[in-house]
């Protein structure tokens, strides 16, 4: 099929990058008593008891997002999703799965092709977690995500620690490397509760509805795909769903009403089946289309398309619900 000359997706991503660092770094170099909330500073942390001070892992974190050459600068999208995913096992119906447990460090989850590439993820956070020995790593991956949207400009979800992590099999010694043991049996998650990024609303209502979040809800959290990138060699997928792929905005849906998309018929495309914009830079998953061919959920599209301040307070409060899936509170 002929079509115009591709546009260099990669060098588009090379010019923005010195802005993004510019932008950012400033941002992510902070002083641990900057931006934190006062509830996280001096936190105690089960089962230990040991004080964890949040206001210096946040620091922490802050200081490893600008990451000069890999995807656009910057890690904190990439975070988002490790939070997003290691919470989005829960099922409602008999309370298992969630962010309690840090199961992704071993199989089935971390093996699971929803979650590829989210090792890169977790290697990033090893030396904060090493620093933190008596942060648990489930607090450390939801806390990096609640973190990683504020850093990017986004509003600051509610979030408060004490999941703990099941504890790592004798002789296992590269617990948080893809290649771990497997999961204790009971304690195991089977794959395929994670979304599927190449099917339709219905699958995501069952997706999201087995969790326990409603149609408002969804479309909310769908939003965060205003930050990072598809990989080839990951999801299959390639491409930025925004020209500003480091910056949380409602900028997402404004992409969604206004672009016009097409499924991509590029002669050298053999990937799965996605939308581009007509410059070809930007691009949609089915599930993004979803949003806008079902009535139901385009409401709330179109609501967030011209309110970035609602979009802000329910994705606050969706993502906050999500990193409490399965923990346990007395």
């Amino acid at each position: 099929m002929s079509r115009f000359t591709r546009p260099s997706v990669q060098s588009w991503l090379k010019n923005i990058r010195l802005s993004v660092q510019a932008r950012f770094s400033s941002k992510t170099r902070v002083s641990s008593s900057a931006a934190v909330s006062p509830e996280t500073r001096g936190v105690s942390v089960e089962p230990t008891n040991a004080v964890v001070d949040f206001a210096e892992v946040e620091s922490d974190i802050r200081a490893i997002l600008v990451r000069k050459g890999y995807d656009n600068g910057n890690i904190g999208p990439l975070l988002v999703r490790l939070a997003w995913h290691c919470a989005g096992t829960f099922d409602a119906n008999d309370g298992s799965g969630g962010s309690n447990g840090a199961r992704m460090r071993f199989i089935p989850e971390a093996g699971d092709p929803a979650n590829a590439g989210l090792d890169v993820a977790r290697n990033f956070l090893e030396p904060i977690k090493r620093k933190h020995e008596h942060l648990s790593y489930a607090d450390l991956w939801t806390f990096a995500g609640v973190v990683a949207v504020h850093a990017l400009g986004g509003p600051r979800a509610p979030w408060k620690p004490g999941r703990e992590d099941l504890p790592a099999l004798p002789d296992t010694e590269q617990e948080n490397k893809a290649s771990a043991s497997k999961c204790p049996a009971k304690h195991a998650i089977p794959n395929g509760r994670l979304p599927d990024a190449a099917l339709g609303a219905a699958h995501l209502r069952a997706i999201f509805y087995r969790m326990g979040f409603g149609d408002r809800e969804i479309v909310a959290l769908s939003g965060a795909h205003c930050l990072g990138m598809c990989h080839v060699d990951r999801s299959g997928y390639d491409g930025v769903w925004t020209h500003t792929p480091n910056e949380f905005s409602n900028k997402f849906f404004k992409e969604l009403l206004e672009s016009k998309w097409r499924k991509r018929d590029w002669d050298d495309w053999t990937g799965p089946e996605q939308y581009m914009d007509e410059t070809e830079i930007l691009m949609m998953l089915p599930t993004d289309m979803a949003l806008v061919w079902d009535q139901d959920f385009k409401v709330f599209v179109e609501e967030y398309a011209q309110n970035q301040d609602k979009f802000f307070e329910d994705f606050s409060a969706a993502f906050a619900k999500l990193l409490e899936l399965g923990v346990p509170r007395a």
